[in-house]
């Protein structure tokens, strides 16, 4: 693990926590560091601090997403406002924690990342789906609702049009896809996608949904994704 902050007292004390849970850290104290670092030795996953003095964690999430790493980041931030959480999650970021914060929290929320990062073997459940909007998978592939995703190589489409996602991007909508036409509700996708239900406060949700819808629809072409309100969301064709 990597961890990037600058403030020496919250860095030594999460390095010790997290050390003290069983993970193997690597503390540096500015973003040059970090990027020096993530590009040596490539840790399994990152917790950034935002704030941080030449190079902030924003632009060390950017730089290392232009370069194609996936790696699992975590935003440490003391910004509260929703737009500055949103400017986190643009940046590449798969989810953030706001200060002061909880050492559990933190861990909770790095399990569900290093989770996500190493699924489990697939058993191809039959699940159970409304037959008019029943997924095909076919080997690697994933189709309903006009969209096909190939799961190894984490593409997709809509139509012939190819779709950039981000890590949670795909992940949410391979949840929805596989469960097309079923409502999911927002406790069962928060602890599919992030392995932790953090609470009826949170954005990150409604911020990935509306990722998604941007990038899903189309002129002249029918919503994919819809919202049920005060349950969750379905993905079907209306």
């Amino acid at each position: 693990m990597l961890l990037a902050e600058d403030d020496r007292a919250i860095r030594h004390a999460l390095e010790r926590a997290l050390t003290l849970e069983g993970y193997e850290v690597t503390a540096v104290a500015d973003g040059v560091e970090a990027l020096a670092q993530a590009h040596r030795n490539p840790p399994d996953v990152l917790v950034l601090d935002v704030m941080m003095p030449g190079i902030d964690g924003l632009q060390v999430c950017r730089v290392l997403r232009a370069g194609g790493d996936r790696t699992p980041i975590l935003m440490l931030t003391a910004l509260v406002e929703t737009a500055d959480r949103i400017a986190g999650l643009d940046a590449g970021a798969d989810d953030y924690v706001v200060k002061p914060f909880d050492v559990e929290e933190v861990f909770a929320r790095l399990r569900a990342l290093l989770r996500r990062t190493s699924p489990p073997p697939v058993t191809n459940p039959a699940p159970e789906i409304p037959v008019r909007e029943t997924p095909q998978v076919s080997g690697r592939q994933l189709e309903a609702a006009g969209l096909r995703m190939d799961l190894q190589a984490r593409r997709a489409w809509r139509g012939r049009r190819e779709l950039e996602l981000t890590r949670t991007e795909f992940e949410l909508l391979e949840l929805l896809v596989r469960n097309a036409g079923i409502v999911l509700d927002h406790s069962t996708i928060y602890d599919r996608i992030w392995g932790y239900d953090f609470g009826p406060g949170s954005k990150n949700l409604a911020v990935y949904v509306g990722y998604l819808r941007r990038k899903l629809d189309e002129p002249g072409a029918p919503q994919l994704i819809h919202t049920v309100r005060g349950v969750g969301y379905v993905l079907r064709e209306d």
